[in-house]
């Protein structure tokens, strides 16, 4: 158990996404159920791209990139979910560096004014990276049972 609870929390919130999403391997890599639709690599590389965006706002000055058009051309070049599931490795290894570095004052500090959580403390990311890892997650699920296989229950 972490002394930060931050920390903890983010060890967690890997830790079931890593449980649910075991079962899926290098050949899933490509699948999507319909067109337009996410791919399971692309769901990965997603998921540690918010991270890493969650972080970057809540600590930049001006907030949140708000590039969403540049954030999907991103997405859209992942095609293996191994390349995809280190990217997730380094965003939440990342996160674990910025919420054990910093003082509960700097995540008390507000997050700068905008659409995306303005004037919210920069803790409150933490629980934002935890629902959007659970959404994803989630789909990936349904993806592995599409696939035939039998995700795991997320919660160890």
């Amino acid at each position: 158990m972490d002394a930060n609870p931050l920390v903890s929390a983010v060890r967690q919130v890997k830790a079931c996404f890593d449980r649910s999403t075991a079962c899926l391997d290098e050949k899933d890599s490509t699948f999507a159920p319909i067109g337009g639709t996410f791919t399971v690599s692309q769901h990965v590389a997603h998921v540690a791209q918010t991270i890493d965006w969650f972080l970057e706002g809540a600590f930049r000055p001006e907030g949140f990139d708000m590039d969403f058009a540049a954030h999907q051309a991103e997405i859209g070049q992942a095609t293996s979910l191994a390349a995809a599931r280190e990217w997730l490795d380094r965003s939440t290894a990342r996160a674990i560096d910025v919420f054990s570095g910093k003082t509960p004052e700097e995540m008390a500090a507000p997050i700068a004014a905008g659409p995306i959580m303005g004037g919210a403390p920069r803790s409150a990311i933490l629980s934002s990276i935890a629902d959007h890892t659970a959404h994803h997650r989630g789909a990936l699920t349904v993806y592995a049972r599409l696939r035939g296989k039998q995700p795991a229950l997320p919660y160890g």
